[in-house]
């Protein structure tokens, strides 16, 4: 063949041998990928080879060597033309169902040709879907930017400055902040404030581990 077409956005799904022996073709769309397979082709020379292969292994004997041989050179016999025929028919066929890009040089379904630009979609894409996705795009920056305001609004009446305890001390899970432990029910540290410097404490502490002031003095 002078040309190869579709030399990459296609699978072989010939089969050499055995009584399915044929030539099969699938070429798929370079942008949604979606396949179109061509007809099949019988391969006799392999399906023959195997009803010759099956007719010998019944009568048994020297037949079956010989007869394996010559199986095997039926098969052998003719294949590469007969495979080359059948390509170049399946790309004959595919032609109708596939366009080439003019920009990318990609082969396009029907679905993804615009056919008023002579382009495919991902090079010419269309306008109002565009319209819409830019539209689309918008709404979700602008919800992002609210989102993050109100968040940041939530965030100021946080307290960030006092300590939790995060773990149990009775049985080791994860409290989270809680006052009482979720799995146990144990009472989580209580955090009061120094009254010199009003640094927190946990209660049971004797003096500010920040000013040394005596706690309840």
């Amino acid at each position: 063949m002078s040309e190869i077409h579709f030399s990459k956005n296609f699978s072989d799904h010939s089969v050499q041998s055995g009584a399915n022996a044929g030539f099969q073709f699938e070429f798929y769309c370079e942008r949604c990928n979606d396949a179109w397979r061509g007809e099949f082709v019988p391969f006799r020379g392999g399906q023959a080879a195997n009803w010759l292969s099956r007719a010998a292994g019944m009568l048994g004997g020297r037949l079956v060597n010989e007869a394996s041989n010559v199986a095997q050179g039926l098969t052998q016999a003719g294949y590469g033309k007969a495979h080359d025929e059948a390509f170049a028919a399946a790309i004959e066929q595919a032609k109708n169902h596939f366009h080439r890009c003019g920009r990318c040089m990609g082969y396009a379904c029907d679905r993804c040709w615009n056919g008023d630009k002579g382009l495919c979609r991902k090079c010419a894409p269309d306008a109002q879907v565009e319209i819409d996705a830019a539209r689309a795009e918008g709404e979700v920056k602008m919800v992002r930017e609210r989102a993050d305001l109100e968040g940041q609004k939530r965030g100021e009446q946080v307290d960030v400055k006092g300590d939790h305890q995060l773990v149990c001390p009775k049985c080791g899970a994860e409290t989270h902040g809680a006052k009482f432990c979720p799995e146990c029910g144990e009472k989580m540290t209580v955090m009061s404030k120094c009254s010199k410097c009003s640094a927190e404490i946990s209660l049971g502490t004797k003096f500010c581990p920040e000013c040394g002031n005596k706690v309840g003095g």
